[in-house]
């Protein structure tokens, strides 16, 4: 197989743009690949100069291939999504949260997400265009074993979850991730973690949002050799936080470190690799 066959092949299997543009990679690594192609690209006029009687054709051709590539990166936003699950649980509450702290993001951070979540279950192919899936809930979760096994390849892929408790999830999401993760277990995240150092600094966890068992606030994670692959908020209500005003009426404080916590956790997922 030729390289131009090779390069074909692998837009396929990969399905290359979205492969770059949206899928488990920081915006460091997609500049990166900008640089690269600008290297490839300023080499092939230097040969088509040099060729051009010869190979101009040809070359002007994949002149063309590797240009497009960088446009893409340069011009595209990341999209991040909301699960959807079996079980009954409500996993479409908190319907403002998601928008609000995509919007606290790119209006603080300067991030550039697209607007609006999408919605994804944990059995589709779809999951891996995704460096963040929220989960949230107040019931029952069930994962099929073909869901488990996907997410599980998601995450190990450089995926990252984001579970939040929305009162009433916990017990279904601890027996739920076992299937996910049989060999490891839920950890307190140490405030010492880069998750709480972010942009924003919450060097005692958590913040608190609402009150329901008198419990403190707690983050706790799945770590695979080292790296945070699954954060999980407990007892704090963070999506909650997120949610419009209107809906809870919060202080425009809490809403404040919620969001604050939330751009952590973005930051992280999208960033630290």
């Amino acid at each position: 197989m030729n390289l131009l066959g090779f390069v074909a092949l692998f837009q396929d299997k990969l399905k290359w743009n979205l492969f770059i543009n949206s899928q488990i990679f920081s915006s460091k690594i997609r500049y990166l690949c900008i640089l690269f192609f600008i290297f490839i690209l300023s080499k092939a006029m230097i040969f088509i100069s040099k060729w051009h009687k010869n190979g101009g054709v040809k070359l002007l051709l994949w002149l063309v291939l590797f240009a497009y590539a960088p446009c893409t990166l340069a011009q595209s936003s990341v999209k991040i999504a909301k699960m959807k699950y079996a079980g009954g649980g409500d996993w479409y509450c908190n319907k403002t949260s998601l928008g609000n702290l995509i919007k606290f993001c790119n209006s603080n951070l300067r991030m550039n997400i697209f607007p609006e979540e999408d919605i994804v279950e944990p059995g589709s192919p779809e999951l891996f265009t995704y460096p963040f899936v929220h989960l949230t809930g107040h019931g029952n979760v069930v994962f099929s074993d073909a869901e488990a096994k996907n997410l599980r390849k998601y995450l190990l892929a450089g995926g990252f979850l984001h579970i939040d408790d929305n009162y009433g999830l916990d017990k279904f999401i601890r027996r739920e991730m076992k299937k996910v993760f049989p060999e490891l277990n839920f950890v307190e995240v140490p405030f010492s973690h880069p998750i709480y150092h972010k942009k924003y600094q919450f060097s005692e966890g958590l913040p608190k949002v609402h009150e329901h068992d008198g419990k403190a606030a707690q983050g706790f994670g799945l770590f695979w050799e080292g790296r945070l692959l699954c954060f999980y908020s407990y007892e704090c209500d963070l999506g909650n936080g997120w949610e419009d005003q209107s809906v809870y009426n919060d202080p425009e404080k809490i809403r404040q470190q919620a969001l604050r916590m939330g751009a952590n956790l973005l930051s992280f997922a999208l960033t630290d690799l």
